[in-house]
């Protein structure tokens, strides 16, 4: 009875694993097709200013410009390896520059001052 009990509780503790195995593939392979549907999709980064759209860049291309933002303000945008970033900017604060690069879909530079919105779509 007792040796019944152990081979059962082994074919389960199998079959968990195998569930476990068999769950873990399926979430790998969706995470692996979804980044590779990204990659085969270049991003645009549409750089609005007050609101108004001014230029739209791929973020496969390789882009060294400056934005002439509101009341005469300067973002430059460097967009190099896939990523956008505000390199320097005339607004007091430079909290454009700190936020680093965006390449993902939905993440966005923003300087309040100068009314620039640097958008990844």
């Amino acid at each position: 009875m007792e040796r019944r009990h152990l081979l059962m509780k082994s074919k389960k503790n199998r079959n968990d694993f195998v569930l476990i195995l068999v769950l873990l593939a399926v979430i790998l392979i969706g995470f692996l097709v979804v980044r590779l549907q990204r990659q085969k999709d270049a991003f645009t980064v549409d750089v609005s200013v007050n609101g108004t759209t001014v230029a739209t860049y791929r973020l496969d291309e390789e882009i060294d410009t400056w934005i002439d933002g509101y009341q005469g303000g300067q973002n430059h945008l460097v967009i190099q390896d896939g990523c956008a970033r505000i390199e320097e900017a005339d607004c007091p604060d430079k909290l454009c520059v700190k936020q680093g690069t965006v390449s993902e879909s939905g993440e966005s530079l923003v300087c309040l001052p100068n009314r620039v919105v640097v958008a990844v779509k």
